[in-house]
């Protein structure tokens, strides 16, 4: 199994078990289920498609939809077809997209299932055949079903190479234009041998896709995992059913970031009020059916592994769900090492930790506390781009750019980014990301950016939690000042704060405040409030925007 790259390890799957199903998706409510065989005979007749509409082996075909069984379909013709994957983000915006296609060269382009597909139309221009998967989507040049019927399958797939770029996975651009990791067949392979075998993953396991196939988390972790245990797939429809699509799967292994983790908190808490669950769940039998039916409700009664990822969760979020049953694995990658890093190991969690490094994976810290990691799912490089390689894999260590501090047993904990840290006006440096964990305990915020380049004191900008919107302000107010009062008690005098900011828009990535990654863009932020934290009164250390 070590030596199977991905073409092999499914050819395993149609050799001894052809008519079990790989993947489920629904389609206006009723689910369509696919074989492995069935896959293959999809994937066959669009790699032939791909070759017949001109695409050459190594040349890049982009990939723009939401999770849907045509997308591992079309992931697999690319590769059958000897061609190299360019997914993009289903949130990216046509400017970005635009971006993408032309570094990347890209002689086609896949689409499917898109929220607002007509924001996206401008970015792909006239030179890109566009070839549409069977949903609503954008114009094309070809019909998903006609297309393949129109041709036979690829007899013979291309033979994977282990050091073959098979994908270019563009990172999501917190600090400016998104850059392209070149992945191998042999990277994508050996992650995701080893996590089935560290994590005894198997065919008997549950997956459920949702989060954007386009981020190396859910590729890797969901995708490439399945693909080399063995493990179905389902998808979710739509965000209308995702509730009941996962309540529908209930699987085994669920993967979420902690935006969302807060959201399925938010839907239990509207049900059942906080002061509520504080008074049944210590009981001793009703304490715990009350948690068991609290996880049923969810679809995660099954679930024996539960990760967290993407951004750093806190602590308090942790603890909440690990009182209704439910542990959550919280892990540390990059998508230039395909998110294979560090991960909190089910039965081996320590909170405020992202774990211990994964098998065959080594991990030092710099002299400046930078993480650094060496294995072999690090990228080749960033395409078409030498110099920025060389930085990001001095020495053959992938320089993460994050701060980190590990235990004596092993487990990291991140500190902050490298280039966050900012210098106030008296000459002192700050690191905002332990400050924002500690304001992020709050359950009233929702997300947090500390900002004070060359000022006296920083200040935090606060987005309110969707429960804190709908609280007298009175209260909330006083929570937060209560917060902000115990902080700076504990607080170095240079890092103390002197304002809260809570600010009035949500940060989304339709206005340029998060990447399709859910990650804050701490430059956009800082120069869209530079004006107000300018203008903020002295006097008071809480201001709301409007």
């Amino acid at each position: 199994m070590t030596e199977q790259l991905p073409l092999q390890r499914f050819q395993h799957w149609l050799d001894t078990c052809p008519e079990r199903v790989w993947l489920r998706q629904p389609v206006n409510g009723q689910w369509h289920d696919f074989t492995w065989r069935q896959v293959d005979g999809q994937a066959r007749r669009l790699a032939s498609a791909l070759q017949a509409l001109g695409c050459a082996p190594g040349e890049r075909v982009a990939i723009l939809a939401k999770n849907c069984a045509e997308w591992f379909i079309s992931d697999l013709a690319i590769m059958l077809a000897g061609l190299v994957s360019v997914p993009l983000y289903p949130l990216q915006s046509a400017e970005s997209i635009a971006y993408v296609l032309e570094h990347a060269d890209c002689k086609a382009i896949i689409l499917g299932k898109l929220d607002e597909p007509q924001k996206l139309e401008a970015g792909i221009g006239p030179q890109v055949v566009r070839i549409a998967m069977p949903y609503p989507t954008l114009r094309a040049d070809h019909q998903w079903h006609e297309l393949l019927a129109a041709h036979e399958p690829l007899p013979a797939g291309h033979r994977q190479q282990g050091d073959e770029l098979l994908s270019i996975l563009y990172t999501s651009g917190t600090t400016g234009q998104s850059k392209g990791a070149m992945l191998s067949a042999r990277a994508m392979a050996f992650a995701a041998v080893n996590t089935c075998a560290e994590m005894k993953i198997d065919q008997r396991d549950q997956f459920f896709s949702y989060l954007p196939l386009s981020h190396a988390a859910e590729r890797f972790l969901v995708q490439m995992s399945s693909l080399y245990a063995g493990a179905p797939v389902a998808f979710v429809e739509s965000l209308e059913t995702f509730a009941s699509d996962l309540r529908h799967v209930r699987p085994t292994i669920f993967f979420s970031v902690p935006r969302l983790w807060t959201r399925f908190q938010l839907g239990v808490l509207e049900r059942l009020p906080q002061q509520r669950l504080d008074r049944l769940l210590p009981l001793p039998l009703l304490g715990r059916l009350l948690a068991r039916k609290i996880r049923r409700g969810l679809g995660l009664d099954r679930a024996r592994i539960l990760i967290s990822g993407a951004a750093a969760i806190s602590p308090g979020l942790l603890e909440w769900y690990r009182r209704i049953g439910l542990t959550l694995c919280e892990g540390y990658g990059m998508t230039e090492n395909f998110a294979y890093g560090c991960f909190n190991r089910p039965g081996q969690v320590r909170f405020g930790t992202v774990g211990r490094p994964m098998p065959f994976n080594e991990m030092r810290l710099a002299d400046s506390g930078e993480v650094l990691f060496r294995s072999p799912t690090l990228m080749q490089g960033y395409y078409r781009e030498p110099q920025l390689s060389a930085q990001a894999l001095e020495g053959g260590w992938l320089h993460t750019g994050d701060k980190g501090e590990v235990d004596v047993d092993g487990y990291l904990r991140i500190t902050g980014r490298v280039k966050d840290i900012f210098k106030t006006s008296k000459g002192k440096y700050v690191a905002p990301a332990p400050i924002e964990g500690e304001i992020a305990k709050n359950t009233w915020v929702e997300q947090v950016c500390l900002m004070g380049s060359n000022r006296d004191q920083p200040l935090a900008l606060i987005e309110l939690s969707p429960a804190a919107r709908s609280q007298p302000r009175e209260r909330v107010a006083a929570d937060l000042r209560a917060t902000l009062a115990q902080l700076n008690a504990e607080l170095q005098p240079h890092e103390r704060l002197s304002h809260l900011l809570l600010v009035q828009d949500s940060w989304t990535v339709d206005n340029g405040c998060m990447t399709p990654t859910m990650k804050i863009r701490r430059n956009v932020l800082e120069a869209r409030y530079t004006e107000l934290v300018a203008r903020l009164p002295a006097e008071t250390s809480l201001h709301w925007e409007s």
